[in-house]
């Protein structure tokens, strides 16, 4: 239950997700929902290793981690409303799946509050008699499953009505809307808001 709410969050993994799924459709939706949790096991990887700890104790590796999830947000928001409105060609949408993996992998590997939340979450499920890697590793492949059940319905729902989505002027409110809502989570990273 604490995965399903948790992935159901608004963040800037369900806006990347739903910017893909509305403008470009499902399949284009899959590498980002790829991208998001593969960048999650690793986090939770990192956790059990303690690599995790270290950024949440560390306050110049928290920043700069937090000032590099900022910028890749920031970032995106702005490609995304510069390129408000613009029709991707299937060609080039395709050839996009490798990009679009990447920057999902880097939004999800560059949020620090990832690192805390594995901290936090995963120790209260581990049992003392189990090794600590390998349950955690279990219980990262379970929300990631759960995750990317949930991202690909949800995707799939919004890629049903792509055609509306894709129309001009609706897709480039859509850019708007994911464009601000990257840039803002961006700033709120940056200045260390929750």
């Amino acid at each position: 239950m604490a995965v399903v709410f948790i992935s159901a969050a608004p963040g800037p993994a369900m806006a990347l997700i739903l910017r893909q799924a509305a403008l470009r459709g499902f399949r284009a939706a899959v590498p980002t929902v790829a991208g998001l949790e593969v960048g999650l096991y690793l986090w939770a990887l990192l956790a059990a290793a303690g690599l995790a700890a270290l950024v949440a104790a560390s306050e110049v590796a928290f920043v700069v981690l937090r000032v590099a999830g900022a910028t890749v947000l920031v970032v995106l928001g702005v490609k995304a409303w510069r390129g408000r409105g613009a029709e991707v060609p299937p060609a080039e949408a395709v050839r996009g799946h490798g990009r679009t993996f990447a920057k999902a992998l880097m939004v999800s590997l560059a949020n620090p509050k990832a690192a805390v939340f594995m901290i936090a979450f995963y120790p209260q499920f581990v049992p003392h008699d189990r090794p600590l890697l390998a349950t955690t590793a279990l219980l990262a492949a379970v929300q990631v499953a759960l995750e990317t059940a949930m991202y690909l319905a949800l995707a799939a729902g919004v890629a049903r009505a792509g055609g509306w989505f894709r129309k001009t002027r609706v897709r480039r409110w859509v850019d708007a809307m994911s464009a601000g809502v990257l840039v803002g989570l961006g700033l709120r990273v940056a200045a260390g808001g929750q």
